[in-house]
């Protein structure tokens, strides 16, 4: 596993995206077939992740509008040698998935409306699959000169923010890790702003990535040429990541 290092950082820079392999279309995210995970030694330090202040986040678009909301990280670690990252994995608790922006708003278009409908077999099918787990596989220095490429949406006010628009800013390092979700597992890269300092570390991210890569095909584009337009579901998702981890958080 290629190491992150917080102390002495080499000047010298990756180019990380133009090195990559191309993307799935629909995501700006890198997406490949999952990576191997390699072993931690021993002698490793294990990072505890703050449950109680780390969290994913989530806009999911549609020509109609735009849902908000977080996901609870439930556990996980992150694990340094020699100052630093080696590995790390976070367990995230889609029972809990939560939203904002329709917060007290009742009725089957309510929040719990809403809510009972991304827990449901037709988004996240949290009975069948009630956790999903990111694994870190390897942290390289981000390069900002890299372009990022983006997705061409489907016009409307409404359109999923692009990996541009979207992004953390101050990305100091680029992540590389296999996302499992609904059984599916796939390896993504993407810009971070990470900093370790006084035990603590933290890490922010803001990417996109395709919903139906992970099978959550729930008025999906593909079959928007059969609906009115002001129907479909975009298929890019804008997903956050702040993770949190503390020496001495159990």
């Amino acid at each position: 596993m290629k190491k992150l290092t917080f102390l002495g950082l080499s000047i010298a820079v990756a180019a990380v995206f133009s090195a990559c392999n191309q993307k799935t279309e629909g995501t700006d995210a890198v997406v490949e077939e999952a990576k191997e995970v390699e072993e931690v030694a021993a002698t490793a330090v294990d990072y505890s992740i703050d449950t109680s202040t780390s969290h994913v986040t989530y806009i999911g678009s549609k020509v109609g509008g735009k849902h908000n909301g977080t996901i609870p990280v439930s556990g996980g670690t992150i694990s340094t040698e020699d100052g630093s990252i080696v590995a790390g994995k976070i367990t995230i608790d889609m029972t809990s998935i939560d939203n904002e922006d329709l917060e007290g708003v009742e009725g089957d278009y309510g929040e719990e409306g809403f809510l009972k409908h991304l827990r449901s077999p037709e988004f996240f099918d949290v009975e069948k699959y009630p956790t999903a787990t990111f694994e870190v596989t390897s942290v390289e220095l981000f390069d900002p000169n890299a372009t990022i490429e983006t997705k061409e949406e489907y016009e409307s006010e409404n359109k999923p923010m692009s990996a541009d628009e979207f992004m953390v800013e101050g990305a100091t390092h680029t992540i590389t890790g296999n996302l499992t979700m609904k059984d599916v597992t796939k390896s993504i890269t993407f810009p971070a702003k990470v900093s370790m300092e006084d035990g603590n570390i933290n890490a922010e991210a803001k990417f996109n990535i395709d919903r139906t890569v992970w099978n959550v095909k729930y008025g999906d584009e593909a079959s928007a040429v059969d609906k009115a337009k002001d129907k479909f579901v975009y298929n890019t998702v804008n997903v956050g990541f702040d993770i949190k981890a503390n020496s001495a958080v159990q």
